[in-house]
């Protein structure tokens, strides 16, 4: 499959089917730390998250801006694996879409914008069960944070065991 169509494909299953994200940062101690949260891949690569402001990972994100965000789902229609390159588990290998680059902790406009489209868009569809907030209780309880893709590779989007990688922008270390 070519890049381009793989692109979409893969854009389209992170916006449709694959639900939350893993989102990898990197601890004091100089380990990954893997959570599971939702976060919104942008057309240009880029993802978007909004969280709680206490959570932990936006002091590890200002000390090592370092983030790996991750989704996995189930394989793609017509998925094979003839030919496995070292085990054969009789299984599909899965889709998988990961955005490597750095963290920037949003100002609260940014933050707010992202939550009004991301609600709204949640709410149209149905999903109402979280609180909805005004946009000084987002300014307050909430924190928006951008990654800035450096590295992206999909996998599961091709002709078996076919994966794409490219790079987005300038990498660094």
């Amino acid at each position: 499959m070519d890049l381009s169509t793989a692109r979409a494909a893969a854009h389209d299953f992170v916006l449709r089917e694959a639900g939350f994200a893993q989102v990898t940062t990197i601890d004091g101690g100089g380990f990954p730390v893997a959570r599971t949260m939702t976060a919104f891949l942008e057309p240009d690569w880029s993802v978007s998250l909004v969280q709680r402001a206490g959570h932990r990972r936006l002091d590890q994100w200002r000390r090592d801006p370092h983030t790996l965000v991750t989704w996995v789902g189930t394989p793609a229609p017509g998925a094979s694996n003839e030919r496995p390159h070292v085990f054969d588990l009789d299984l599909l290998p899965p889709r998988v879409v990961a955005v490597r680059g750095t963290a920037t902790v949003m100002p609260a406009d940014w933050t707010v914008a992202v939550y009004r489209r991301e609600v709204t868009r949640q709410r149209a569809a149905g999903h109402t069960k979280a609180p909805l907030r005004t946009d000084e209780e987002v300014v307050a309880e909430l924190a928006g944070v951008r990654i800035v893709p450096v590295r992206v590779r999909l996998e599961g989007f091709g002709t078996g065991a076919e994966s794409h990688l490219w790079t987005v922008g300038r990498e660094t270390s």
